[in-house]
């Protein structure tokens, strides 16, 4: 294994924690909401969502640090927040004090989901950026399938399962913040501040073929020419449009919903608490091993074919989903259909998001760009997710999958008429063509 890959999946194993902490929750639902006795009003959009409300927080400012100190060292610090999260919330004793150590690890969620893809996609050559910055992605579908694994092994742990499901999390937190220390700064970030000769040590150890000269003259001109730039500029306008669409269609699919609720989706389709933990595994399985799939084609298929593929395997699985609530189909079907809906995601936008998004904003204005994408994609993971407890009580769970079977038509229409493919080029020739886009739509 060559270093470069070494150290993509260095940074890549936040999407492992992010994974993880997103997902632990899921087996501590209804444990939760029987011991403190709260409504499923507070308890969907408190107790199970304020981890994703610290998610929105940390996706907003987490360009700052990124930024300001470096993708490496916003790496680290995001480390300790998952790790003081883990540990306080296995700890408290009531909903707010939970509520609030799950805030912190979402402010770890949100700074990765801008931190991670930076970092790797500007370590990476044009020809397999895809691959290495979507093993992202990877290790988030590698961190649910644990997340549902551990809530399965230590369900009867203790007389309180949960605080175990949830203070497991502390030891992949301490061993990533260990691995972070192995990783380079970013070369193109150093570059940005000026700092070319460490940036060219950096470049000969990566021995990946680049002019160093050349790309260190190109960002000290983009840097010179465009500082106090923004990404609501009209000239940006574009890539600005493509990184809002993505991740408001990677959440009108349901997928955040789904996963924070799978064993309690499973239970209202007629599964018993055992069988729903196990579906809840099998999801994990099927969601890795899409995701490898599309790792794989990424960078021969590109992003493009790869969304609309997973497109029409969202509307056929969601639709079924939805019939088999509708005409209460009994038995495995709506844990069958639900494979095929993850499968959809795995191989379409689980794998193109994090990619897409790093890919398509200049350098200068790379980790605020991934922090607009980031900051839309969690904001509705927050919302939609604290409303299905309530949406599910209320007008029933065939149409809450039936409205995310009408947004994916959706999605499938901005495949097809506007997302560009941005595979096998570099980070440069992209800003380049998506600002002359931009530039060209608005004459």
């Amino acid at each position: 294994m060559n270093k470069l890959t070494l150290w993509s999946i260095c940074a890549a194993l936040a999407g492992f924690l992010f994974g993880f902490d997103t997902v632990v929750i899921s087996g501590a639902d209804k444990q939760l909401q029987e011991l403190w006795g709260t409504t499923d009003a507070f308890h969907g959009s408190v107790v199970m969502a304020m981890a994703l409300w610290g998610t929105v927080v940390g996706a907003i400012f987490g360009g700052i640090p990124t930024n300001k100190f470096g993708r490496k060292n916003t790496l680290f610090f995001i480390g300790t927040l998952y790790l003081i999260s883990a540990i306080g919330s296995a700890l408290v004793n009531d909903p707010i004090s939970f509520a609030a150590f799950r805030f912190i690890g979402g402010l770890g969620v949100g700074a990765s989901t801008i931190a991670a893809p930076t970092y790797i996609s500007e370590i990476a050559p044009a020809k397999n950026r895809g691959r290495l910055v979507s093993m992202y992605q990877f290790n988030i579908v590698l961190g649910i399938l644990m997340a549902f694994l551990s809530n399965y092994l230590l369900r009867d742990a203790g007389s309180q399962p949960w605080r175990w499901m949830l203070g497991v999390e502390a030891i992949p937190a301490f061993l990533y913040m260990l691995f972070v220390l192995y990783i380079p700064k970013s070369p193109r970030w150093l570059l940005s501040k000026s700092k070319v000769a460490e940036a060219k040590q950096v470049l000969q150890k990566m021995n990946i073929g680049m002019d160093i000269d050349q790309l260190s003259q190109d960002i000290q001109q983009a840097k010179g020419n465009k500082k106090g730039e923004s990404i609501f500029l009209k000239k940006y306008r574009f890539p600005l449009m493509l990184a809002f669409l993505v991740a408001f269609f990677n959440q009108m699919s349901g997928i955040n919903a789904f996963l924070y609720y799978a064993p309690r989706i499973f239970e209202i389709a007629g599964l018993e608490q055992d069988s729903s933990l196990l579906s809840s595994i099998g999801i994990g399985v099927v969601n890795l091993i899409f995701t490898l799939i599309g790792v794989f084609l990424i960078d021969k298929v590109g992003r493009k074919q790869l969304m609309f593929v997973g497109s029409i395997g969202y509307i056929i699985s969601l639709l079924l989903v939805a019939c088999a609530f509708f005409f209460k189909w009994g038995g495995l079907s709506v844990p069958i259909f639900l494979f095929i809906f993850i499968a959809s995601h795995a191989v379409g936008q689980g794998a193109v998001i994090w990619v897409f998004i790093s890919e398509i904003f200049p350098n200068h204005l790379r980790a605020s760009g991934q922090a607009f994408g980031s900051s839309v994609h969690w904001v509705l993971a927050a919302i939609i997710p604290s409303l299905v407890p309530v949406l599910f009580t209320s007008i029933g769970a065939g149409y809450v999958f039936l409205f995310f079977a009408i947004m994916m038509f959706f999605q499938l229409l901005f495949v097809l008429f506007m997302m560009p493919e941005t595979k096998g080029k570099s980070l440069e020739t992209l800003s380049r063509e998506l600002s002359l886009k931009t530039k060209f739509k608005s004459n």
